[in-house]
Formats: structure tokens, C-alpha cells, sequence
């Protein structure tokens, strides 16, 4: 009679050894040997913050509710409340070192909410001297007048390298001003200003080899002024751009614009509406699963997009008019023209925040939210301000000696913003301290130049102009983003540093690669905590489950294994 002993698959293998590493509880032994690369830490999230890797690398919890549901699984797993809750890990001298190789992979909800930002889902980042990784969700919004990336995917390492040249991507047409920029379906989106009496106002898209491509006129005026995406889809704010206001002579179109286009491809735009008594449209954005836009000029007027050609009019607050529109922290965050102040928004009603700085301060512009703070620019001592609560602005410092704050954006773990009357581009170093980066636009014998909008592609922050409407993009450290909308709900995620280039992985699939870079120019040791749930954007909005931090280099095969693991084991 012959003995048949049962196959131990190397699956079968893999959930032997982690029930008995999990058995072990927190003794500190070495933990065995699964994977090709080495496994540092391991922290499954159900009910607790204990290192299940043998490392004894145990987390200390600051606000991550776990519920308390047997059998654990990711019905057991960590929320976080996106106010603040956040995980710290202290990791050993030797867990990651100078410029090896790692891995780290997670678990992590995408919820539903648009009422805030998705948030960061680990970093180990020394802001001071710009040195560490980050990774997280990316939906900026309120880069003055447009919602630049939503539910996007970013990993970047740095080490506080001197910054690159920018890149000149050209001019889009025959553009005075890049009004608009959104990333879409991995591309690139560009909304221009095209002031001659026969020309209008177009959306061109930038592709992965740096080609424009003329995406058509949605309307008869001069500007396409906001550009954002709600369900998938692209929509385009249409407007007739006074550029007295930007102190150059006025266009020669007169065609009003005012309304809202959604993208069916080609050169081919559906009319979704006139938003009542609108000229120009100011901002857009995706608040509560609903998308708003706002007049840019007199009357003031704030809509909601219901759907087909209807749009509802909103409350206003005081009458003011609302242009630069920001979702963060459960509400509506809005600048104004009209005075210096920001406005909240709940769905219903708006609660006047103060005025923004001194009273030399007219005019509030855009906004950017940092290391879980909002931060907003203004006109005109050229200041940024981050918000204390009630009617409390703090002074982050000037851009050297510029007049007005446009668009900024947090790129690889610091904040940027973009100045008039110079085009400047600035880095937020700390304090009140900001670094002047480059003078975008030089265009001679004219008043004002604008830094006006970001966005970040291609792990690049790209940046548009007035008056010599050009596109430039720079990368600090090394960086690789997912360019497409991810869509709510579980993901297994996967970021990897791999000899000189950077990787996503998203449910098991690469899904991004950086460009190369040299290892040795990247050296990470740091003495900062791994903190999950917390970043240099905002606070994790959802769940997160059984996080795993490698030494080395996983496998293809690796990483499929990993994302096939049972959601409730």
C-alpha cells in the first residue's frame, strides 16, 4: 500500500508560515523566508498595529479606529477618518538603508467620498531636508480655476537633489494663456485662452510621446477656463476672458461664453448648459458626487450640475462671488474677488471664514492642502496663508517680491506655488520661507506674466503661462504616477523601488514605470518614522489592510500572488 502525502503548494506554504509567524505573536525572531526579497515588516491592521514580521517593529496608533469584527480579515481593518487619524512605525537603523531596493504593499480602500481628498497612504519623508518616499491618492483641487488630477496614484523618492531645468512643452495653438489643466485618462488636458477675432477658445491634450493634439473648440469664445472630471468623464467650463484684467488689450471676440461641454472624443463636445446670467466660468469641482461651477464676473452665481442641461443656482455667501473652488475635510472651500475672505460650503449653506492677511489683501486665489492643512494664495502682498480654524489665517511667508499667488500644487512631498506679476515658481521650504525656482514667462514689455495653473503627469508638475501661453514641467527626485482615475473601492497596491527606475502596481498589474535615474543620486536612510495614513497631502479618507514592507525586489509573480490573497482570510 503506497503512501500519498498531500502537495504543499508554494500558496500552501505561504499561509503556513504566516500563521505560525502570527502565532509567535510579538516575540522578535526572524521571520522565515517567503518572497526572493526580504521581509521587514508586516503589519496585517485587524484589531491592532503589531509587526507580524518577527521584527518586533510594532506601530503606535494616533486616531485609526478598528472595529471589532471576528474572524478579521478587511472587515476588521484600520479606518482612518481622514481628520488626522494616522499610524506611526518606528523602524530599525537597518530596516531601509541608503539606496537598496524596497517594496511596500498594501491593501487600501478607495471610498466613494467626494466631500474630501483621498489622502496619503505612507511615507517616510524628512519635509526639511526633502529626503524619503511618499505614496498616495492625488486629487488636487481649487489649482485656480480647475480640478488638475482626481483619484490619480503618485510614488516618489527624494533627497533634497538640487532641482532639474524645466521642460518647455510649446504652445498649444495659438494660446495666450494655458487657463486650464487636467489630467485624464493618462493624458494630459490643456484649456486655452485664444484671444483673436476669428479664434477661439480649445482644449488640446499632450500625450505620452509630448505631442498636442487639437481637441476642438466646445464654443464660439475666447477662453476654455476650467477644466474637471466627474465619473470618468471630462467637462470643460467655457468663458469670455477679459484680459484688461491680466493689463493686456482686449480680445477681439465678443461671443459670451458660460457654459459647461463634457468630452465625447475627436473634436466632438456635448453642450450640458448655460449656467444663468454667466459670461465666464470661474472654477469647478466635484463635491458630493456632484459637479459646481462659478461665475467668474458679475452677477455672482454658484450652480449645481444636475444632469442633461440643468443647472440649479446655489446660495451665495453675502452675495460675494466664489472663483476658485477646493473640496477638503467634509465641505466647499471657495475664494472670492470680491473680498479677501474664504468661504465654506456644506451642501447647503456657507460659513464666511475671515479675511485672509491684512487688509492689503483684496483677493483670495487658489488653494492647496499640505501635510493635512489647507493652504490659500492671495492678492495682493503676494502671501500664502494656511488656515487655523474659526476665522484664523496663519502667514506662510511671500513669494519673493511678487504681487498675487495662483496655482499650487504639492509635488514629491513639497508645496509649489505659481506668482504674478513675473511668473515665478516657488518652493514652500518651511516657516515663511519660499524658494524661488525659475521666471517661467519672460515675454517682454508687458505688466503682468502668470504662473496660472499646475498640474502633475507623468510624475512631472507641469505649469501653465500668460501671456506666451506655454506649457513647462519639471521633476524633483525621482517620481512615477498612475495618470488614470481609479475607481472606489478595494485596491492591492503595490510601490517599488527596482534598481534605477520606480513602479506602480495596481491589483496585480504594473500600471507606471518612472523614467531611470541613478540609484547611487538617491539615498534615503532617515531617522523619520513609516507613517500610514499620512503624508504631504492629506490624511487617509478609508481603510487599509495588511501592509507588508520589503528589502529587494519583489517579482511579477510576487505581486500577482500578493493580490490574489483572500479579502477575509
Amino acid at each position: 500500500m503506497s503512501l500519498v502525502l498531500p502537495v504543499v503548494t508554494a500558496r500552501r506554504l505561504r499561509v503556513i508560515c504566516a500563521a505560525a509567524v502570527f502565532a509567535l505573536g510579538q516575540l522578535t525572531v526572524p521571520a522565515p523566508q517567503l518572497w526572493g526579497a526580504d521581509l521587514v515588516g508586516h503589519w496585517p491592521l485587524t484589531g491592532d498595529v503589531q509587526d507580524q514580521s518577527g521584527r518586533g517593529q510594532h506601530g503606535v496608533n494616533r486616531g485609526v479606529m478598528f472595529p471589532r469584527i471576528a474572524g478579521g480579515g478587511r472587515r476588521a481593518a484600520g479606518a482612518f477618518n481622514g481628520l488626522g487619524g494616522h499610524l506611526e512605525i518606528p523602524l530599525k537603523a537597518d530596516t531601509l538603508e541608503g539606496s537598496q531596493d524596497f517594496s511596500l504593499a498594501a491593501w487600501v480602500e478607495l471610498t466613494n467620498d467626494t466631500t474630501d481628498l483621498p489622502g496619503s497612504i505612507a511615507s517616510r519623508f524628512d519635509e526639511r531636508r526633502r529626503q524619503g518616499f511618499s505614496l498616495g491618492f492625488v486629487t488636487n483641487t481649487g489649482v485656480t480655476s480647475s480640478q488638475a488630477n482626481f483619484r490619480q496614484l503618485e510614488f516618489g523618492i527624494d533627497n533634497g537633489r538640487d532641482e532639474p531645468k524645466w521642460t518647455d512643452h510649446g504652445r498649444p495653438g495659438n494660446a495666450l494663456l494655458i487657463f486650464a489643466l487636467c489630467v485624464h485618462d493618462g493624458a494630459l488636458f490643456a484649456g486655452t485662452c485664444e484671444a483673436g477675432a476669428t479664434e477661439a477658445g480649445r482644449v488640446w491634450k499632450l500625450d505620452e510621446k509630448n505631442t498636442w493634439t487639437d481637441l476642438g473648440a466646445p464654443d464660439r469664445c475666447n477662453s476654455v477656463s476650467a477644466l474637471a472630471t466627474l465619473e470618468g468623464e471630462l467637462y470643460a467650463g467655457v468663458s469670455k476672458y477679459r484680459l484688461a484684467g491680466s493689463a493686456l488689450a482686449e480680445s477681439e471676440n465678443l461671443h459670451k461664453g458660460g457654459k459647461v461641454y463634457r468630452y465625447r472624443g475627436g473634436q466632438e463636445w456635448e453642450d450640458c448648459g448655460q449656467l444663468p446670467e454667466t459670461e465666464a466660468i470661474g472654477g469647478m469641482v466635484v463635491f458630493g458626487g456632484k459637479l459646481y461651477a462659478s461665475s467668474l464676473y458679475k452677477p455672482a452665481g454658484f450652480f449645481r450640475y444636475e444632469g442633461q442641461q440643468t443647472w440649479t443656482p446655489c446660495a451665495l455667501p453675502n452675495g460675494k462671488r466664489v472663483e476658485a473652488l477646493a473640496v477638503w475635510n467634509g465641505g466647499l472651500y471657495a475664494s472670492s474677488y470680491d473680498q479677501a475672505h474664504i468661504f465654506r460650503f456644506d451642501g447647503t449653506d456657507w460659513t464666511d471664514l475671515g479675511q485672509v492677511g491684512p487688509p492689503e489683501n483684496t483677493q483670495t486665489y487658489s488653494f492647496a492642502v499640505y501635510r493635512g492643512e489647507m493652504y490659500v494664495g492671495t492678492w495682493a502682498t503676494g502671501r500664502v496663508f494656511r488656515y487655523g480654524g474659526e476665522t484664523n489665517w496663519i502667514d506662510c511667508g511671500r513669494l519673493g517680491q511678487e504681487l498675487e499667488v495662483m496655482g499650487m500644487l504639492v509635488h514629491n512631498g513639497s508645496l509649489y506655488a505659481g506668482s504674478l506679476p513675473l511668473a515665478e515658481v516657488y518652493r514652500y521650504d518651511n516657516a515663511q520661507q519660499w524658494n524661488r525656482l525659475v521666471q517661467l514667462d519672460q515675454t517682454p514689455d508687458v505688466k503682468y506674466r502668470r504662473a496660472w495653473t499646475m498640474a502633475q503627469y507623468r510624475g512631472r508638475l507641469y505649469c501653465g503661462t500668460l501671456p506666451s501661453g506655454r506649457v513647462w514641467s519639471f521633476a524633483a527626485g525621482a517620481n512615477v504616477t498612475h495618470d488614470r482615475e481609479l475607481q472606489p473601492g478595494w485596491h492591492h497596491l503595490v510601490a517599488a523601488r527596482t534598481g534605477n527606475r520606480l513602479r506602480l502596481h495596481v491589483d496585480g498589474r504594473q500600471v507606471a514605470e518612472s523614467t531611470a535615474f541613478d540609484p547611487a543620486d538617491f539615498e534615503l536612510t532617515t531617522d523619520r518614522p513609516l507613517k500610514l495614513g499620512a503624508g504631504s497631502t492629506d490624511f487617509l479618507k478609508g481603510r487599509m489592510y495588511d501592509v507588508k514592507l520589503f528589502r529587494g525586489t519583489l517579482t511579477a509573480r510576487e505581486i500577482a500572488d500578493l493580490a490574489r490573497e483572500p479579502a477575509d482570510q
